[in-house]
């Protein structure tokens, strides 16, 4: 693509952002152009060596300004299109940005992690690239957020000269094949779009997590009947993410951005920058396996911006960033910091227990059963406050619960030791390389995703293996 084509590109999707951000947001919509434009600002005054602290900082700060102008002067506990949410993609775009110009401008090579060399920008954008980047129409509403060189290789026409995984496992260069049609993945998402929308508007309403915390409820029901409502209440909540994290994905691969390359059998993959899968989430067997499948793209950004730089705790780090970034609700604080406990205490039981059941096969499925029950029930247990949003229904569900799973949680840390997980790179990550890439091999199309660059397949399952171990349980 000629450099005149790539600025007529450029501009096109900034304009036609402007225009989708000014309809729904109205003069909001200037916080979009002032939060990137004083991003920007930083990263040329400040230097490479230093910008990505400084925009991390103002970028963090001025969504949570924003954040709580709207929910403490506008419309608290409104679930409306606010000017929030795009500015949260947004600052997920700046700080990434940030941090992949700080590797790839400043940083030695060796120094860099495998995922963190592949990402690396090693010029610094224009300013007009810098807003076609945060500011494009594709991802106004919910992202989802996609890595600075995915995206220039998406505008410059690369995206389709793609590899594919031959015979002998090597990679094999596709550059004659026709440009690959995103029709079919279009309409299997909105599919699963429209079947969520339904679930949502027919079943969801009719079980409220609300009702969790009713007073008649809580005296009536009995122990079986209260966990059975949670999990039923908690995964009718879920089908609105679905909608719109697919659609967000679908909107993307209409536009003919998404591509990931063909898999063994050639067929194309849609599945660069999918944010969920579904199967996965509901079958979930433990708490990591969770966190792997659910808002795929900000628990990427977490990892590379918090988990993999953190000198210390960063699994608490990488959730009270989480929290404060997801918005000033208390119901976010106590969800994040029992996730924080749940985290850490499921991976002592995986990596104390675990291994007893691997052998025979019945064993294996006991196993496997027990495990997914508790960890819908933990999942379910611990973003109630999430859902409420207000500290005090969050505390008389958990006092319902008499803190149960708290009291749980602390006690198995107290009894059981936790490995270390600070080793993010060398053996341990390629042994996860290793299980990421069966399980690349055998998903289904809609619930693949990558989250590398688009020109190396191997890196995208790197970056999918250094994932798995930011938040290993």
């Amino acid at each position: 693509m000629t450099g005149c084509s790539l600025r007529t590109e450029t501009v096109s999707l900034t304009l036609v952002f402007l225009v989708f951000s000014t309809v729904p947001f109205r003069r909001y919509a200037l916080h979009f152009l002032v939060q990137s434009g004083i991003s920007y600002c930083i990263m040329i005054i400040i230097g490479v060596e230093n910008m990505h602290k400084y925009c991390f900082v103002f970028a963090l700060g001025y969504l949570t300004v924003c954040q709580v102008t709207r929910v403490y002067i506008f419309d608290y506990g409104q679930y409306s299109a606010d000017f929030s949410g795009p500015m949260m993609i947004i600052t997920q775009k700046i700080t990434s940005l940030a941090y992949e110009i700080h590797d790839g401008m400043f940083r030695k090579d060796e120094e860099l992690t495998s995922s963190q060399r592949d990402l690396a920008v090693r010029r610094m954008p224009s300013l007009l690239e810098y807003l076609s980047y945060n500011c494009n129409f594709m991802g106004i509403l919910a992202g989802p957020l996609c890595s600075y060189k995915d995206y220039i290789t998406f505008i410059e026409g690369r995206s389709y000269h793609m590899t594919q995984s031959g015979e002998n496992g090597k990679e094999e260069i596709q550059s004659e094949r026709t440009e690959p049609s995103p029709n079919t993945a279009v309409i299997q998402k909105l599919l699963v779009c429209g079947l969520s929308l339904l679930f949502h508007l027919t079943i969801s309403t009719t079980l409220p997590v609300e009702y969790n915390i009713d007073e008649h409820f809580q005296a009536t029901a009995s122990w079986p009947t209260k966990i059975i409502y949670l999990y039923i209440s908690l995964l009718a909540a879920r089908p609105k993410y679905y909608f719109a994290w697919t659609l967000a994905d679908a909107i993307n691969n209409a536009a003919g951005f998404g591509f990931r390359g063909y898999d063994k059998n050639g067929a194309a993959r849609w599945d660069l920058i999918s944010n969920l899968r579904i199967q996965q989430i509901e079958m979930s067997t433990s708490f990591k396996m969770f966190l792997d499948n659910w808002n795929i793209q900000t628990a990427l950004w977490l990892k590379r911006v918090c988990y993999e730089r953190a000198s210390f705790s960063p699994t608490i780090q990488t959730f009270i960033l989480s929290a404060i970034w997801h918005g000033v609700y208390p119901g976010y604080y106590l969800t994040f910091l029992t996730g924080v406990l749940m985290t850490l205490a499921a991976r002592a039981m995986r990596n104390n227990f675990r291994h007893y059941f691997i052998e025979p096969s019945q064993l294996k499925l006991l196993y496997d059963v027990i495990t997914w029950i508790v960890t819908q029930v933990a999942i379910s247990y611990t973003v109630v406050p999430f859902v409420l949003l207000s500290i005090k229904p969050s505390f008389t569900f958990y006092s319902s619960w008499y803190y149960s799973l708290h009291i749980l949680g602390i006690l198995v840390l107290l009894l059981f030791p936790v490995k270390k997980t600070q080793g993010r790179k060398g053996t341990h990550e390629n042994i996860q390389l290793s299980q990421s890439k069966k399980f690349d091999e055998g998903e289904h199309s809609l619930g693949r995703n990558s989250f590398s660059t688009t020109n190396n397949v191997c890196n995208q399952n790197q970056e999918i293996a250094s994932r798995h171990s930011s938040l290993k349980q």
